[in-house]
């Protein structure tokens, strides 16, 4: 999940230790255009404040004043729509013809435990589903496999929390080092291989797994489904067409990526047609990787890709929503 999010979780476990009520809102549903995505979440105290977004900040300011009116969700969840009329456009400053529908949750304190659980297993990048009966209040927890998109049925709502995205980098190198960085902030949960020992011994990333393995051994091993970004960032022929080689047959990755020059992007090219990679299969590649901004430094190659990525994902959501 994005970091923002992550942060509402932490705040509301803080919040409850401390012996606060609190209420977590969640965005369930969106029509148009939307400032979030459904699963964005806000928590609010007893006191006021609050920690998330689920607009530019007038639908905030509007649940903030009915929950401290006790005018919404005073003993169990409820519903409510921002935007179904032009004067609530008008008011909340929404976007032309945006709705939202928020799930209000009302938390107590002897819910600490439950919620102090989800924030550590969030922290640490774990997914967890949460399920709560909207006609009681009930909530509980357990493990997920993968992320699934948040839902409704018989008034039980289930949401998944933790990285929807994974984002597998060939290459132990300073580009990686970044990424790593930046893409968790992203909603991306990361993993480095590296063939070569002394670069995975050595490697600043922290805050990822770094694998010594060969790549396409590495890969077989994975679920490269729609969620998957795969990324040869190592200028090695040695390494990078046999890692790409495994992700371009027969995967779902909805991205594919690899570093390196036009001319260099082209000799690939060739290179893996000679290796009986179909021409529709080499035409899913994106090399050279990222958006074209100019960049030069590792930090700013990282910010291209992810910039590009980024714009793939808001592709494949307006594609959805059509």
């Amino acid at each position: 999940m994005n970091s923002l999010d992550q942060q509402v979780l932490v705040q509301l476990s803080d919040w409850l230790e401390a012996g606060k009520q609190c209420w977590l809102c969640t965005i369930i549903s969106t029509f148009g255009s939307s400032p979030r995505p459904i699963g964005s979440l806000l928590a609010c105290n007893e006191d006021g404040l609050y920690c998330g977004s689920l607009s530019g900040g007038c639908v905030e300011d509007d649940l903030r004043e009915s929950i401290n009116n006790r005018e919404l969700a005073t003993s169990k969840p409820e519903k409510i729509k921002y935007g179904v009329t032009v004067e609530d456009v008008q008011r909340l400053g929404l976007p032309c013809g945006g709705t939202l529908e928020v799930v209000v949750e009302p938390v107590m304190p002897d819910q600490h435990a439950l919620y102090k659980s989800l924030a550590e297993k969030i922290s640490a990048r774990a997914l967890v589903k949460r399920e709560v009966n909207l006609d009681t209040g009930e909530t509980t927890l357990e493990a997920a496999e993968k992320f699934e998109p948040l839902e409704i049925n018989n008034n039980i709502l289930r949401h998944t929390y933790g990285p929807s995205f994974q984002l597998l980098l060939i290459g132990a190198v300073q580009v990686a080092y970044y990424l790593a960085n930046m893409a968790q902030a992203l909603d991306y949960q990361v993993e480095v291989c590296d063939p070569r020992a002394e670069l995975v011994e050595n490697s600043p990333i922290d805050n990822a797994p770094v694998i010594n393995a060969m790549p396409d051994d590495w890969l077989r091993e994975k679920s490269l489904d729609q969620q998957t970004a795969v990324i040869a960032l190592c200028h090695d022929p040695r390494i990078d067409d046999m890692a790409l080689m495994e992700a371009l047959q027969d995967t779902d990755a909805f991205y594919i990526g690899a570093m390196g020059s036009e001319r260099t992007s082209v000799q690939r090219r060739e290179r893996l047609a000679m290796l009986d990679i179909s021409e529709s299969q080499i035409d899913k590649l994106h090399a050279p990787v990222g958006l074209s901004i100019g960049s030069k430094t590792p930090p700013e190659i990282a910010i291209a890709i992810l910039a590009e990525l980024t714009s793939l994902r808001a592709q494949a959501r307006k594609d959805a929503d059509k």
